[in-house]
């Protein structure tokens, strides 16, 4: 859980989308340093553990095994929300 405790920098959104297109476009699951050092621009580390929290509570990724998995399905999303589908 992301908590308020001495952040020095929160992301800019730019950053958190940066983050995001990296991991979509992984061709394997990378563990979370691996996707740091991937990153197009540098990214202080405790800024980067706050956009994987945010990712995971968002249910985005997942983190399992020391791999970070990108889990979200928009196309799905939209399906159902597009449908009133209520599901149980």
């Amino acid at each position: 859980m992301m908590e308020n405790k001495s952040i020095l920098h929160y992301p800019r959104l730019d950053t958190i989308l940066m983050v995001e297109d990296t991991l979509r476009k992984a061709e394997e699951y990378p563990s979370k340093r691996q996707l740091w050092l991937a990153l197009e621009k540098k990214v202080m580390y405790q800024t980067f553990n706050l956009i994987i929290s945010y990712l995971e509570e968002s249910g985005k990724i997942v983190q399992h095994n020391g791999k970070i998995i990108w889990v979200w399905n928009p196309e799905l999303l939209s399906k159902y929300s597009n449908n009133k589908l209520v599901l149980k």
